[in-house]
């Protein structure tokens, strides 16, 4: 009978449905961020991160290594892909420029020509001194 007296217990019952309605508010609460956050997840765009994750097997070419690899073409080829908006173009090159400025040994002839064996066409160069923000 003991077990049924906790059942019996008001503070037991009360403490119960108030447990069982903070996991609901919860839930909902969860629901509701979900719906608002869902549809701005892809406005955010390319990030730094994302472009030189398309990138990095293309270090160790534009640094002197063998020609580009597979690896890296399909990189450049994704990243184009990705870049499918002029803001999205835009942030591509700086992130570009910035990991090339932070990149020990970039051989900037070689990354000029690295699209162009990729048989991949980019509208710029990545220099020190490109204008990203003139990038549609």
């Amino acid at each position: 009978h003991k077990a049924n007296s906790s059942l019996a217990n008001p503070r037991f019952r009360s403490s119960q449905m108030a447990s069982s309605t903070i996991v609901k508010f919860i839930a909902c609460a969860l629901i509701v961020c979900m719906a608002v956050v869902a549809p701005h997840a892809d406005a955010a765009g390319l990030t730094c991160g994302v472009v030189s994750s398309y990138m990095a097997q293309c270090v160790p070419y534009l640094t002197g290594g063998p020609g580009p690899s597979p690896a890296c073409c399909n990189g450049i080829k994704d990243l184009v892909s990705a870049a499918s908006t002029p803001q999205d173009r835009k942030t591509a090159c700086g992130c570009l420029k910035s990991a090339a400025a932070s990149t020990k040994g970039i051989n900037y002839s070689t990354a000029d020509a690295l699209p162009g064996k990729c048989g991949v066409n980019v509208p710029y160069t990545i220099r020190p001194s490109t204008d990203c923000s003139k990038i549609n």
